[in-house]
């Protein structure tokens, strides 16, 4: 019995070791709460510097990016479902105009960009600060931004704008449903 349990006590103990990547670090911001889904655009950042405010605008930075990222893929998506579905001769024109719309969108601002968080933490010992940010948007004001966008936008033409807008009705639609079912 006695051996029993030192055995038992040492492949514990083997078991407690750390593994062969490392010890696990627990960041802020992590988790389900943080990623996107159907209702949201989210991004999370992480800055570090000697400096508190540029670690600070490094994480601001690299969440915004991240959003700006997810926004931008599924615009993409939306304008290839689009070429997929038509057989319009000028689909192309139209999901090129509708993806150029999103990037001047997204070099200018984001709509309704919220933050939903920011820790800041001291190294003395590295004499570092570490920043950590979390933004998201919600999709159906995302669109409603880019639909209005669409309506000012001089460099595209009315039928273009037609199309653009009806594209982007359907996407709003998703994401009101989406964001009903998410209230109940």
């Amino acid at each position: 019995m006695r051996s029993f349990c030192s055995l038992l006590i040492l492949f514990l103990l083997a078991s407690c070791a750390s593994s062969p990547f490392g010890k696990k670090v627990n960041e802020p911001f992590q988790g389900n709460a943080y990623e996107s889904n159907n209702r949201f655009f989210r991004g999370t950042g992480k800055g570090t510097s000697s400096q508190d405010n540029i670690a600070r605008a490094k994480a601001d930075l690299e969440a915004k990016a991240q959003v700006a990222g997810q926004v931008n893929t599924t615009v993409k998506q939306v304008a290839d479902q689009y070429l997929g579905q038509t057989e319009n001769e000028k689909a192309a024109d139209v999901a090129d105009k509708f993806q150029s719309l999103v990037r001047q969108v997204m070099n200018t601002s984001i709509s309704d960009l919220r933050k939903t968080g920011e820790k800041k933490y001291f190294n003395k010992k590295e004499n570092e600060y570490t920043v950590f940010i979390a933004y998201e948007i919600k999709k159906n004001a995302m669109f409603r931004f880019l639909k209005k966008q669409a309506k000012t936008d001089q460099t595209i033409d009315e039928r273009q704008r037609d199309v653009i807008e009806k594209i982007i009705d359907e996407e709003i639609k998703k994401a009101d449903a989406e964001d009903a079912a998410g209230d109940n």
